[in-house]
């Protein structure tokens, strides 16, 4: 699909001709996005992965708050090749890459230690989607999983849009999937946020102040893998329910801390009815005064610290070091499919899936 809405003049400084390539006979492109109140953002169909979002700080200046590539051949063999991506057929790990459907055992690439990641190492990520933006705003990707890619079941049709609100600086991020046999899906955008803005270096997320909704959250083991678990979030490091900085414990001398090399563990969110959007985390960074509500309809949010960061540079010069971002990865829990009583991700022929998350920024005047 041919892009009719200029690239050029962008406040990202990103330059359409080094986003422009055939992969597999499928043609990437960079796309803007922008609203009335001033919000901008770029993407590429490649793993419809966000390479920048410019927002104002309290000054009014603005600055790309997200990490991010400059060209597509960047983004493709980036260090990090799951930054700003959606990710699928589903998101977080699943154990030793198994799990059972109806008695068929099915086994998955293994890309994480003893464990299947994101989808695998050709998941949605890896993906040139199809793309149409439908106005200044909003565009709309699309993409058919085939049987047995990367190991899951069923042909999965998929598609998912990125709309920025026109009064507000929020990016929706709407998904919508159906499938032709019984498979498990568990969509999500991994976005790495630096409220402060990239630079060379980003600093780091610790003086970010966090709240999350969530009285509970799921244990995990020295491989990442939920331990079966689902904890009070009372008394431990886990607890967001009242401001904390990220920085305030992350180094703390506790096991969940150490198994996770800082925060990457899956919260679950407080909910009166299952599939409800309601408010997720809130990060506000206090020198630029920054902020951001996240929403969600999933169960469940990641909250990765960027643990494994390595320094590596990005779009114009800026380089992101360890702990360089926040990670809010809506979901349903982790190794799902491998856990009973955890939230269904099954999806069977004739229904569909359907999820919205919501990135809200704006000022803190105080």
């Amino acid at each position: 699909m041919i892009n009719t809405y200029s690239t050029e003049g962008n406040l990202s400084g990103l330059d359409s001709k080094k986003f422009q390539k055939e992969i597999d006979g499928k043609k990437t492109e960079l796309y803007i996005l922008k609203n009335k109140a001033g919000m901008e953002v770029a993407v590429t169909n490649f793993g419809c992965a966000i390479l920048s979002i410019m927002v104002p700080d309290k000054d009014g200046k603005y600055a790309n708050v997200i990490l991010g590539h400059d060209s597509i051949d960047n983004v493709i063999n980036s260090p990090e090749p799951f930054l700003n991506t959606t990710i699928g057929r589903y998101g977080n790990r699943i154990a030793d890459g198994k799990f059972k459907l109806y008695d068929e055992e099915y086994s998955l690439t293994i890309n994480n230690g003893p464990n299947s990641l994101h989808g695998g190492p050709t998941g949605f990520h890896r993906r040139v989607w199809d793309a149409e933006q439908l106005d200044q705003s909003t565009i709309k990707f699309s993409y058919i999983s085939a049987d047995g890619e990367e190991g899951f079941p069923g042909n999965l049709t998929v598609s998912m849009s990125y709309h920025l609100e026109e009064e507000s600086n929020a990016l929706v991020i709407e998904y919508n999937a159906t499938t032709d046999k019984p498979t498990i899906i568990n969509l999500t955008n991994h976005a790495f946020f630096n409220l402060a803005g990239i630079a060379n270096p980003t600093p780091t997320v610790h003086n970010n102040v966090l709240s999350i909704n969530a009285d509970h959250y799921i244990p995990i083991n020295e491989v990442s893998i939920p331990t079966g678990e689902i904890l009070s979030v009372e008394n431990t490091p886990m607890d967001f329910r009242t401001p904390h900085t990220i920085g305030e414990r992350i180094d703390e001398y506790d096991l969940q801390l150490i198994n996770g090399s800082g925060y990457d563990h899956c919260f679950v969110l407080n909910k009166s009815e299952a599939g409800e959007l309601t408010l997720a985390a809130t990060c506000f960074e206090p020198v630029s005064k920054r902020t951001m509500e996240v929403y969600t309809t999933e169960a469940g949010v990641q909250l990765y610290t960027g643990n494994w960061l390595n320094g590596f540079t990005g779009a114009h010069g800026a380089t992101f070091p360890a702990r360089s971002a926040v990670c809010f990865e809506a979901q349903c829990f982790p190794d799902t499919p491998n856990r009973p009583y955890f939230p269904v991700s099954t999806l069977f022929p004739g229904d569909q899936y359907a999820q919205i998350t919501i990135y809200n920024f704006g000022i803190q005047d105080k």
